[in-house]
């Protein structure tokens, strides 16, 4: 019989998802498996109706050779994404058809869980094994199917680069590139007027796409998600790395989760369905206090979705294809319960529920002067290809 594998993506789009989604049609089919794509991620399962077909058209592709042949030529996800988490479902999520249903179990916090109808769309479209893309809140909802019995292969993949059991996630490298070439870029702007720039990176909790970035372009002064920062002393770094330079500007990053000493995370809005409001603003805030404090003019930019949009560089082509062809090998080999993963440069596998057993951080000690504020490598001896 047959073996049919799902693949979806989930939480953000990063560029690598489509060169991954394609090797591992063209891989599934080379070796007899069919290929369902669930589309908008997770949603894709919580919101199939059984008893309406136009719901199949609309979450449901058969995947062949012609349909992902020239994905791999663009950014972002042909499937669709999206931040939903059935095992978590609020009462303005639920479906109208799961409303009142014999499906559905009351959670201790108001929300219901939806798990045991996504596992019966799943027998339904006669799908035998999934193949998750995402970051840490989608491959959570893949460690829950596993937990229920159900065959999982999970591939990381976030910008930020977060997902704990793996040295990279699909996603990064891109994200990184488009940092470094936009602060580039931005040198002639604050040195032509004669500024202090601040850039706000993406990055969540998690500041390696501000380090990496200032890294790499060599910026003044980078602040990172792991270490609350003072305000003052910063601003007299940067009024000094400006009276420095012979073209009288500075530059520096900041994640968009920094925190300043003494104060809060910025956040925004509702939570999403894993519990995470948007973050955002804290270097529009860092940006004012500058001026404030220096007297100098501030030019500031938040990068935002720029780092993610467009096609993915060499590194994340790369990174995508190899993990999505080890996801196949491994279901070939019905080695399930896994996540495909690179340690220490080479490509390896870890158990799943290694997604939820820790937070993946930066190793400031290692990578991080706390006192000047800059990326700083203790020792490249042995040091892991990307800093983490």
């Amino acid at each position: 019989m047959t073996k049919t594998i799902g693949i979806l993506t989930g939480g953000g789009d990063v560029p690598g998802l489509n060169p991954a989604i394609k090797a591992v049609v063209m891989s599934a089919l080379e070796h007899g498996y069919r290929v369902i794509g669930i589309r908008r991620g997770w949603m894709g399962l919580l919101q199939y109706n059984l008893d309406e077909p136009s719901t199949h058209d609309y979450y449901v592709r058969h995947l062949t050779r012609e349909d992902v042949r020239r994905i791999d030529r663009t950014g972002g996800t042909f499937l669709h994404t999206s931040r939903t988490n059935p095992q978590k479902v609020t009462d303005k999520a639920i479906p109208d058809f799961l409303r009142n249903s014999k499906w559905g179990k009351q959670r201790e916090d108001g929300t219901i869980d939806y798990t045991e109808y996504c596992l019966n769309v799943l027998s339904h479209l006669g799908i035998d094994v999934m193949v998750p893309i995402g970051g840490d809140d989608t491959l959570s909802f893949g460690v829950r199917l596993h937990k229920e019995g159900f065959p999982v292969v999970a591939i990381p993949k976030t910008m930020d680069n977060d997902v704990f059991g793996t040295d990279y996630c699909i996603g990064f490298s891109t994200a990184v590139t488009r940092s470094v070439e936009f602060i580039t870029n931005m040198r002639t702007s604050v040195g032509s007027h004669e500024r202090i720039g601040v850039v706000e990176l993406f990055g969540r909790n998690s500041g390696e796409t501000s380090l990496i970035s200032a890294y790499l372009s060599y910026v003044d002064r980078a602040i990172i998600s792991e270490v609350p920062f003072d305000i003052n002393r910063l601003a007299h770094f940067l009024a000094e790395d400006k009276r420095n330079n012979s073209s009288n500007y500075a530059i520096m990053t900041i994640s968009e989760g920094a925190i300043m000493e003494g104060g809060q995370i910025v956040e925004t809005g509702e939570a999403d369905a894993y519990g995470h409001r948007k973050l955002g603003g804290v270097g529009e805030m860092a940006a004012a206090e500058i001026k404030r404090i220096t007297g100098q003019n501030i030019m500031y930019q938040q990068l935002g979705y720029l780092m993610r949009s467009g096609a993915p560089d060499s590194l994340d082509r790369m990174v995508a294809m190899s993990y999505a062809n080890l996801a196949v090998q491994l279901i070939r080999r019905n080695e399930v319960g896994k996540m495909v993963a690179l340690h220490g440069g080479k490509y390896a596998t870890v158990p799943v529920e290694m997604v939820l057993a820790g937070k993946k951080r930066v190793d400031v000690p290692s990578y991080y002067d706390i006192e000047n504020y800059r990326p700083k490598v203790r020792d490249f001896m042995g040091v892991p290809m990307f800093l983490s």
